[in-house]
């Protein structure tokens, strides 16, 4: 009998300071986060990564 393998969160609080640029669910958060336009966070998801904090600078937040 094989026993689980604990499951660590360090997954998802790496994915969580990032901006899916093709999910329009994390679109809208980041858009309501910087109270500017979604097209202006796609915008800011290309021009600097996916690096939410860096999305949020370059937003001006």
């Amino acid at each position: 009998m094989a026993t689980a393998k604990k499951q660590s969160s360090r997954g998802r609080k790496q994915d969580r300071a990032r901006v899916a640029g093709g999910q329009d669910y994390e679109v809208h958060s980041a858009a309501k986060k910087t109270r500017g336009p979604r097209s202006a966070v796609k915008k800011a998801v290309k021009k600097v990564g996916s690096s939410g904090k860096r999305v949020e600078r370059r937003l001006g937040r």
